[in-house]
């Protein structure tokens, strides 16, 4: 074997550090990426859960009212599992971190806190009183620092 042949090999044996290097950076623009999407992905599932909670509670709504003649709840509260009090007793499961109370008074203008869902009974979202309304206001989060501010009806 003559000398040009064996160093003709020994460059076809292995990896160039160009080649090495592109790799690299390849793998760390996939991370790059990856880092990235995840917390969005995160914050949307939280999104749609507490979304997912509110209709529930709003059905629930719609049960307690369609078994007691049409009469509202006269309280709505619970964590995984939400009561609503009055002459016929009404339950629902919901996620286990979400927070749901009740009030008599207008939906306020400020945002309850990230994972809460606040209805008011007897107001639309407008906060306009409406003997049948229910308003169900909570929050979600953005890519903006402040969470914004939901209001669902029934």
């Amino acid at each position: 074997m003559s000398y040009k042949n064996h160093v003709n090999q020994k460059k076809s044996a292995g990896f160039t550090i160009i080649e090495v290097l592109i790799v690299l950076a390849i793998a760390g623009l996939i991370l790059l990426i990856v880092f990235l999407a995840v917390p969005a992905l995160q914050r949307n599932s939280r999104n749609t859960s507490i979304k997912s909670d509110v209709q529930n509670v709003l059905g629930g709504i719609a049960e307690f009212k369609a078994a007691n003649n049409g009469q509202m709840p006269t309280n709505i509260s619970g964590t995984g599992t939400v009561t609503y009090a009055g002459t016929t007793p009404t339950t629902i499961n919901i996620q286990g971190t979400t927070i749901v109370s009740s009030t008599a008074a207008a939906p306020a203008a400020a945002a309850p806190t990230l994972g809460t869902i606040v209805v008011s009974r007897g107001f639309r979202c407008d906060g306009v009183a409406s003997a049948r309304a229910v308003a169900a206001l909570y929050s979600i989060e953005t890519t903006a620092a402040a969470p914004v501010r939901q209001c669902s009806e029934s």
